[in-house]
């Protein structure tokens, strides 16, 4: 695997799954991977599970870890190239080009993890996904996707990982549900999870207000539904989620707290489980009897977030042995 930046990158996901469990149960097994090797993790935006998990996972592989706060610890840094007649003039706030910053960080880094959140001002500008193609283009080094505009693959390969944990029948009924917010959210981990649960032997249901449709080519063969207790019928596992409009680009439609996930609703499922990224705003979008009950994933979900890293940065690892 020369980069991890969405599930394309894949080429067999049972097998990136297993290798996720395996270190689970043995998170040193490989730790010569990594050795005398160094990761940089870089972060445009905030971020708990991620950084973390992606921290200790390095670690476990042997890694060496740089850690940056883009534009806090370091320059802004532009992103837009110049075109012919149309150059670049950076008399802003950003006082140094990407062209330099991962040519530099490249040399100094072996692996370079990317956290950069979609601004929800621009729809086209959003789903370039211009960090990652420039980095991708200037550093020379493999890049590992932390969330972009449009992707969360850690989160997703985290999300697999876990529903085959804990599935009891062989090909699960799983439900991708919008949830209330009284702000703008990207549809980032909403894609992702419906780009990855398309590779599962799942049964995908989706469902949401209209209006919050998510472009077509991450939603691929799921089910789409827009009546909430009619989708979540049967559930075997209820992953919840905001994100704001893909078609009225980054607006909040609608706020319609009936949405929330309760205990009444998820006795609408077959004893379904219920699953969320986090951070979550409880008694917003979920309740707290769901939250703090035995129905509750979300816990594991996030511990899996160490091994789903592990997991990816194996292959990268073993991709730069070839």
């Amino acid at each position: 695997m020369n980069h991890f930046l969405s599930i394309h990158d894949v080429q067999d996901l049972n097998q990136l799954i297993t290798s996720g469990i395996i270190s689970k149960r043995n998170p040193f097994g490989d730790r010569k991977l990594g050795q005398d090797k160094t990761i940089g993790l870089l972060f445009f935006n905030s971020s708990l599970r991620t950084r973390l998990s992606t921290q200790k996972a390095a670690q476990n592989l042997g890694l060496n870890v740089l850690i940056m706060n883009v534009g806090q610890d370091g320059w802004g840094l532009e992103m837009e190239e110049s075109l012919p007649g149309m150059p670049v003039v950076m008399d802003g706030a950003n006082a140094e080009h990407v062209k330099e910053a991962a040519a530099v960080i490249g040399q100094y880094c072996d692996i370079i993890g990317i956290r950069s959140f979609a601004k929800l001002a621009d729809q086209e500008k959003d789903y370039r996904e211009l960090v990652f193609e420039q980095f991708k283009k200037y550093a020379g080094v493999p890049i590992l996707n932390l969330e972009s505009e449009t992707r969360h693959p850690l989160q997703s390969l985290a999300d697999c990982i876990t529903i085959e944990e804990f599935k009891v029948k062989a090909r699960p009924k799983v439900v991708l549900t919008w949830l209330p917010h009284f702000k703008a959210l990207p549809q980032a981990v909403a894609n992702s999870f419906c780009e990855w649960m398309n590779r599962m032997d799942v049964e995908l249901v989706v469902t949401h207000p209209q209006g919050y449709e998510l472009a077509p080519e991450f939603v691929g063969n799921a089910e789409v539904v827009y009546d909430q207790d009619k989708a979540l019928e049967g559930a075997d596992f209820v992953y919840g989620k905001n994100w704001s409009s893909f078609t009225n680009y980054g607006q909040v439609l609608v706020h319609d707290p009936s949405w929330m996930i309760t205990e009444e609703k998820m006795a609408r499922t077959d004893n379904g489980k219920f699953m969320h990224c986090l951070p979550v705003r409880r008694n917003v979008k979920v309740a707290d009897e769901v939250l703090d009950g035995p129905r509750s994933l979300v816990i594991e979900q996030a511990a899996n977030r160490e091994w789903a890293a592990q997991a990816a940065l194996k292959e990268i690892l073993l991709g730069m042995q070839e």
